[in-house]
């Protein structure tokens, strides 16, 4: 990826161009200390005045007023604030007129923003003020004063919050009075601009001290680049939080939001003072000490799915390549390329009007469908659908271009969503709230419609990253996500009337990604880069998971790396240099999942025999439980030395019932809630209640007891023999009045017991009609 820049031969402004702004994504305004504004078509090339400011207004900052207001956006933004050095803002409407001039501080206002919803604006100064005003301009608080000039500020993501800079110091102030400020020393120098993504939540800085920097919102840092030659001018995000510029003297930097660098530019600008980014993200301009306004497009974006390379080589056209034979097509488009995404056979494209869809197999004719909103933020794909953002909503469409449904929740910000917090598969959606970060929507992706009984899934602290397996049944589909404390946690999706358990499988997970083929998740913990190669043994037998695991030292990844794509058996990581590391892991445990999906148990044993691995055996045991195959399960249990779990299997598999059989199985996998259910719905009343005298649920053995009236004495029997065997006296109350006046008989229980057993027996051996009357009967 690189910047194409554009500088006119002559300049237009005569003066220091301090700051620019975009209309649409194909109009910037200008302003200079030339007291000029200017327009400036990118369609047509035209550059026009708007309106010479009076020769006392030299202007320092612009920000127009959002497009996207209270959810409904406006083609095109129609006024902006402008702050000079009389120590006024001014707000002007996009024809050039002077709305209205504030006296805002004592010397300059250095810098002016509106928030996200448009309903106020923030002026810092060199008097060391910072003052919220309201959209017409009135004055509604002064929020801090400091004894030195402020550079530069930035709202929060939500508005509640505001990032100023104050000398080497950046400083968090929230809205609410005496809420915590968070202050830290970010630079060696003075800092000069900073900019706070309302996407990713990361904030960037550049100063005096020639670095420029990414931190957290907590004021960690995550990047600082090298000394430049020159003091840093200007950062500015992207919309969508993947990139940001830097500006300084004759140079101009794109980077990763991670920090590192894609292209190093030297225009002839002198310093780089101001840059914004359009709408779309596509381009960006700056405005230069010399008097030129640079413009920059950005190009040779790459996406890679199995053997095809395809890169953006204009802002309309792609070039697709063919590793295997070398053969390249050449994508044209009407309008420039927004957004675009390759995975599951299909190329997505999206441009400022239209959305193509392009199969691997056939690149000259797509489906081609018009927009609602245009600018697109964000593609994802599964394998039967995809999902477009834009500034209207969310909308799922198949690969014929078909609009399959729009689904939508209370308070839905689609401007802020992005990979980690919105995550898509065949029959599911999950979007992480905004408003709450520890709630996630699901929803059915046919219909639109929230999943199970209409809750959503809620943790108990926020949550960072969701991703949702890609492979299996509709009623197996788990998500797997990263909450604050970097700990991973697994459910499943689908939940009618009970809470699922979320069960937590890792620690400090930085980064995570579901295989495309199979449901095997990897993610780099700390140190480690790990794979769970069957997650969703945690259901099955919790003790299994450290022996299904794959880990591997991680230090070669060097710091915060990200995992970019796990595809068969290929892991392709980005460290934080931006260099693409490519891992491949073993092949047979995706061979295994299909194996046990096709339900070819034979060929799953033949398979962990040739291997000879502990894992694979240890995966295919949870497996074959999950499945209720005991036979298989028997086998892998005994190849990896579980004998008590061995014993057990065969102790179910001599169970007289069916039923008996899957309870016993659901109790293996520590299900005792669902296996008494089982046992009660089946008429298994002693079966049940033994069940809970096994587990020393005596309460509840009890409790079963006394309510299908029977089997009292036997509860009471080994309660009685339990107590003895420790030397324990009888305290319960609820025993003691059952007890009063029984007498134990074992020989009595015994028979008793025995007679159950054969009626189980006989129950078995019954047809389905017997069986039914012989539940009746009881």
């Amino acid at each position: 990826m690189r910047l194409k820049t554009s500088l006119l031969k002559e300049p237009k402004h005569k003066e220091l161009v301090s700051c620019v702004g975009w209309t649409t994504a194909d109009e910037l305004y200008s302003c200079s200390e030339d007291h000029q504004i200017m327009k400036w078509n990118l369609l047509t090339g035209e550059t026009a005045q708007v309106v010479k400011l009076p020769d006392d207004i030299y202007p320092i900052d612009l920000h127009w007023f959002p497009k996207s207001v209270g959810g409904k956006r406006q083609t095109q933004a129609e006024n902006f604030v402008l702050t000079s050095s009389d120590g006024k803002f001014h707000l002007i409407s996009k024809s050039g007129r002077v709305e209205k001039s504030v006296e805002a501080h004592c010397g300059a206002v250095l810098a002016g923003r509106w928030n996200y919803e448009g309903t106020a604006l923030v002026t810092v100064g060199e008097d060391g003020q910072i003052k919220i005003w309201s959209k017409s301009g009135m004055l509604r608080s002064t929020l801090a004063q400091q004894g030195t000039p402020i550079y530069s500020v930035a709202w929060g993501p939500d508005s509640e919050k505001i990032l100023y800079t104050s000398g080497k110091q950046l400083i968090i102030k929230p809205l609410q009075p005496n809420a915590k400020i968070l202050q830290w020393k970010a630079h060696d120098g003075i800092i000069l601009k900073v900019d706070w993504n309302s996407v990713n939540d990361l904030i960037l800085s550049g100063g005096e001290d020639c670095k420029y920097k990414v931190w957290d919102s907590y004021g960690r840092l995550l990047y600082s680049s090298q000394s430049h030659e020159y003091p840093i001018t200007s950062v500015a995000w992207a919309l969508d939080g993947e990139l940001f510029a830097v500006g300084s003297f004759h140079t101009l930097r794109l980077c990763d939001k991670t920090g590192w660098c894609y292209a190093l530019e030297k225009p002839n600008t002198g310093s780089l003072f101001n840059i914004a980014w359009s709408i779309d993200g596509t381009q960006l301009a700056g405005a230069c000490g010399n008097g030129h306004v640079i413009f920059a497009h950005v190009v040779e974006q790459r996406w890679v799915w199995k053997n095809f390379e395809i890169t953006l080589t204009k802002r309309r056209t792609m070039e697709v390549r063919n590793v295997l034979n070398d053969a390249v097509d050449l994508l044209e488009f009407r309008d420039r390329v927004i957004k675009a995404s390759l995975n599951y056979g299909h190329l997505v494209v999206s441009t400022s009007l239209q959305c193509y869809i392009f199969s691997t197999k056939n690149w000259n004719t797509p489906l081609i469908f018009d927009l609602k909103e245009g600018t697109v933020s964000l593609i994802l794909q599964a394998e039967r659908h995809f999902l477009l953002v834009d500034g209207g909503g969310i909308y799922l469409y198949s690969y014929e271009g078909r609009l399959i449904s729009s689904p939508k929740f209370p308070g839905m910000r689609t401007d802020i969503l992005n990979a980690q917090t919105v995550s898509l598969s065949n029959d599911t959606l999950a979007v992480r709230d905004k408003s709450d970060e520890k709630v996630i929507y699901l929803f059915e992706t046919l219909s639109g419609k929230p999943l199970g009984d209409g809750k959503p899934l809620s943790h108990k602290t926020e949550i960072l990253e969701i991703a949702l397996d890609q492979k299996g049944l509709t009623n197996e589909r788990k998500i797997a996500f990263v909450d604050k404390n970097r700990d991973l946690y697994i459910t499943s999706v689908k939940r009618f009337g009970k809470e699922q358990k979320i069960i937590k499988i890792g620690t400090m997970v930085h980064t995570l990604a579901w295989n495309d083929t199979c449901n095997i998740l990897c993610g780099l913990q700390d140190t480690r880069f790990t794979v769970w190669y069957y997650p969703s043994v945690v259901y099955v037998d919790k003790d299994l998971l450290p022996k299904t695991l794959y880990e591997k030292d991680a230090s070669e990844f060097s710091k915060n790396p990200q995992i970019v794509s796990f595809g068969g058996s290929q892991i392709t990581i980005r460290r934080a240099d931006g260099s693409l590391i490519h891992m491949n892991i073993s092949p047979y445990p995706a061979i295994l999942h299909e194996y046990v999906s096709s339900s070819k148990w034979e060929d799953a044993i033949r398979l962990c025999r040739f291997v000879k691995d502990q894992t694979l055996w240890a995966c295919l045991a949870a497996m074959a439980v999950a499945s209720k195959d005991m036979d298989t399960a028997e086998t892998a249990y005994s190849s990896i030395g579980e004998i008590d779990k061995v014993q057990y299997i065969s102790s179910i598999k001599d169970l007289p019932s069916k039923e008996s059989k899957l309870a016993h199985i659901l109790l293996f996998s520590g299900n005792i809630q669902d296996a008494e259910i089982l046992l009660l719905q089946a008429g298994l009343v002693y079966q049940a209640i033994q069940v809970n005298i096994n587990l020393y649920n005596w309460e509840r053995a009890l409790e079963l007891a006394v309510k299908h009236k029977t089997h009292v004495d036997t509860v009471l029997a080994y309660r009685q023999k339990f107590l003895d065997d420790f030397g324990k006296k009888e305290t319960n109350q609820r025993f003691l009045q059952y007890a009063e006046g029984l007498e134990v008989n074992w020989d009595k229980i015994k028979a008793k017991i025995e007679l159950e057993i054969a009626k189980e027996r006989e129950r078995a051996a019954a047809t389905p009609a017997v069986r039914a009357s012989i539940s009746v009967q009881r």
